[in-house]
């Protein structure tokens, strides 16, 4: 099996900004801030 924190690290790198960045769009739609 292949060294799993190898893939999981980058995984998380990705995921996690994308999911930070998706929720803080819908927070300034929700908020009519632009």
């Amino acid at each position: 099996m292949i060294n799993f924190p190898s893939i999981l690290v980058p995984l998380v790198g990705l995921v996690f900004p994308a999911i930070a960045m998706a929720s803080l769009f819908l927070y300034l739609q929700k908020n009519k801030i632009f």
